[in-house]
């Protein structure tokens, strides 16, 4: 005897913990003292698979963004609604509370197979079963909460909660509303919150995989005034309704395609499970129209997902171009509010420039900073740096504001009528890293000659 069980829900289950245990380590793995995603808020960084940017750098951000809705559209184009079912955090927790807890734990659910039916409510089981998940959400919380504030700082902050209420308030209060949303909305929020299960129908297509009963093996589910479904006049499917009764979502998948599924297939091990017993393949499937239809396999490769697949290259490929442009320090050059000085020094004129330097050593280790005047890609020779006359040193990520003179060397202006505006580039850099180094456009004004 052939055997025809599908076991899609213990794949689910394997995934669940991959990903899980993927998401609590991440931010504990540190290269370079670098994070694969932190956006710290608190000392105004982002890193990035490991590389360390500033805020003033996030126009990576976009990126980012466009990756990810656009991966979303790609992966739901090519196969529908995986993300809810196999990845989505809202189905992960209401199995752990549904099935683990409820079920396996506390025995309030008899029976993992049967969703739909409502046992005695045992009031004091039912708390335990909300307190226990809530210890659960402070702990995802906590691992979310992780991106954007490193567990090194994390746990230093509990420590002191009077000092970070904050904190503290975003963790409790996010917690609970995880703990409302899984133990009450339930799959409520899947189908009537969740945009994704609006949008998903713009995006499908006959070739995209879906959960699908096949009518011709099966037979057409009618109507009746009096009941709900018949049994089918004809086909294989016998009337059992298991794939009804463990649906989370309460829905009769054999209606064909709803706005409710969302991909778990346990309908599919539930059906797999009867017509093993018959030695038929379950009637439920997860492929696509065409291929049930044609009896063919899957076409993944066609126009709307060749067309997403490119536009994703594209833009990691620009995203690897300009991150890969990364400065290790950052400059802001402000001129001060007076066009410049003139002083009388050893009987000789000396005109001034001031400016407002804004440093930050974005690099992993300490660096000592100095800079350069140039002009057309040589150095200045009509002018030279007056005040600071020495390098400076600048530890990792930290930052500093610099009163920078400059000072004419020789007479830059023979108009009587007007000033003039020499323009020159600033080139920052490292003492002791040439690799490190940054080019600002500036400006140096001269008085006309009258003023002399």
């Amino acid at each position: 005897m052939m055997q025809y069980i599908t076991n899609y829900t213990k794949k689910r289950y394997i995934t669940y913990f991959i990903i899980t245990l993927i998401i609590f380590i991440l931010p504990f793995v540190r290269i370079n003292n670098n994070h694969f995603f932190l956006l710290d808020f608190i000392n105004k960084k982002l890193n990035l698979f490991f590389i360390s940017f500033d805020t003033q750098e996030l126009y990576l951000m976009p990126f980012m963004l466009m990756l990810l809705f656009i991966g979303i559209f790609f992966i739901t184009t090519l196969a529908g609604r995986i993300w809810c079912a196999w990845s989505c955090p809202q189905t992960i927790f209401r199995v752990i509370y549904r099935d683990l807890i409820q079920t396996k734990l506390l025995k309030i659910r008899k029976n993992i197979n049967n969703k739909q039916k409502q046992y005695p409510r045992n009031f004091i089981k039912k708390i335990i079963a909300i307190l226990i998940f809530y210890i659960i959400s402070l702990i995802a919380i906590s691992n979310f909460l992780w991106y954007f504030v490193p567990p090194e700082i994390f746990f230093s902050y509990l420590a002191n909660p009077q000092e970070h209420l904050l904190l503290i308030g975003i963790l409790l209060c996010v917690s609970l509303f995880l703990t409302l949303d899984v133990t009450w909305w339930a799959e409520k929020f899947c189908i009537y919150v969740c945009p994704y299960a609006r949008i998903q129908s713009v995006m499908f297509d006959h070739n995209t995989m879906q959960v699908i009963y096949d009518e011709k093996r099966g037979g057409i589910i009618y109507k009746n005034k009096t009941k709900l479904y018949k049994k089918p006049l004809q086909g294989d499917c016998i009337g059992c309704e298991a794939c009804v009764d463990i649906c989370p979502t309460h829905i009769d998948i054999r209606k064909g395609m709803q706005l409710e599924c969302i991909n778990c297939l346990e309908c599919a091990d539930a059906c797999s499970k009867v017509q093993n017993k018959l030695n038929r393949p379950s009637l439920i499937e997860w492929t696509s129209i065409d291929a049930m239809n044609s009896k063919t396999k899957i076409k993944f490769l066609r126009f709307k997902t060749i067309g997403y697949l490119i536009v994703l290259l594209i833009i990691l490929a620009l995203l690897i171009l300009v991150g890969s442009k990364k400065e290790n320090m950052l400059l802001n050059i402000n001129r001060n509010s007076e066009l410049y000085s003139i002083n009388q020094k050893d009987g000789n004129l000396e005109i001034t420039n001031a400016y407002t330097f804004l440093f930050q050593n974005t690099d992993n280790q300490a660096h000592e900073y100095y800079f350069e005047i140039e002009t057309d890609g040589k150095l200045n020779s009509d002018i030279e740096i007056l005040r600071p006359k020495k390098p400076f040193k600048l530890e990792p990520g930290a930052k500093t504001k610099k009163i920078i003179v400059l000072k004419a060397k020789n007479n830059l202006n023979s108009n009587t009528q007007k000033d003039i505006i020499v323009p020159i580039i600033i080139k920052a850099y490292a003492v002791d890293d040439n690799k490190i180094f940054v080019y600002r456009k500036s400006i140096f004004i001269y008085p006309k000659k009258s003023e002399k």
